[in-house]
């Protein structure tokens, strides 16, 4: 039986970017320009404000976490709050931030921009080495998106919102080469968001107004299941607890719609399937 639950005690303007590490789920809320830490097992909570908006967080292998926002990307010290910078591709974008990004199985940080006047085409998909060097992955994009890698690590699946498609990509030291797209969203009214792939290969996507996370095939294609919640701005999933188990789910408050629990972070439990383990940043 499924178990729908709000956890923890935030309530965040725009919640986004959840991933599992130590025990603990990271996420962040982009208009609140800030980054969570939640411990289920515990109950604590930890908050680190960024100054910016923050599309997306992942850990780094020697501690601390790199984060993307506004001004490009960040180191940021769990410890102490400070945050160093480490490049910025679009500076003269003023209407460009980075959204989702997630860090690939061999250490590196993919990270994309969106266009917030929805400008076609005007945003990118970025890849951070571990020797902070940034190079172009893909583009142009208008809204990057979810990203994540198969459980062998070969195969990339990206998501550009407006195109209502999951891309794959073949992966290989970083480079995405023959890109094509393996599942259609377009039956669905609401836009692709977050995403995260569980054991058997499956991807598990949020859709932005639209109240619910979908299962989808790959291989074949295919709408496996359908999760309702009770907020239309659902923005993204992630696996974590026990054995990664738990889908955590983040989500943000619609700009007319009052929902007792918009904003707030869901787990859900009881669906029968693994998550796989987040990828650290190597540089």
């Amino acid at each position: 039986m499924i178990e729908i639950e709000v956890v923890g005690t935030q309530k965040c303007q725009w919640g986004e970017g959840p991933v599992w590490w130590g025990e603990a789920l990271l996420y962040v809320d982009i208009e609140g320009k800030k980054i969570h830490r939640y411990s289920p097992e515990t109950g604590r909570e930890e908050s680190w404000g960024t100054g910016q908006r923050v599309g997306t967080v992942v850990p780094r292998v020697g501690g601390g976490f790199v984060f993307a926002g506004d001004d490009g990307l960040f180191f940021l010290d769990e410890k102490n709050g400070d945050i160093v910078p480490i490049a910025d591709p679009e500076p003269d974008k003023v209407n460009n931030r980075f959204n989702d990004g997630k860090c690939s199985p061999d250490g590196r940080f993919l990270a994309g921009t969106i266009s917030l006047v929805k400008k076609e085409g005007d945003a990118k998909l970025y890849r951070l080495d571990a020797d902070l060097t940034l190079h172009e992955a893909y583009g142009p994009v208008t809204n990057s998106n979810g990203i994540a890698w198969s459980v062998d690590g070969k195969t990339c699946y990206y998501i550009d919102t407006p195109r209502k498609e999951v891309l794959a990509f073949d992966y290989a030291d970083g480079i995405l080469s023959n890109p094509r797209p393996v599942v259609s969203t377009k039956h669905h009214e609401a836009s692709p968001d977050g995403m995260a792939i569980d054991a058997e290969g499956n991807l598990w996507i949020a859709f932005c107004h639209g109240a619910c996370v979908c299962c989808f095939s790959p291989e074949s294609g295919e709408e496996l299941r359908k999760i309702d919640l009770p907020c239309l701005e659902t923005t993204a999933c992630a696996f974590g607890g026990p054995e990664l188990a738990d889908l955590y789910v983040t989500t943000g408050i619609h700009k007319s719609e009052v929902e007792a629990d918009a904003g707030r972070l869901f787990r859900i439990r009881g669906l029968g399937v693994k998550g796989t383990a987040t990828n650290a940043f190597a540089g």
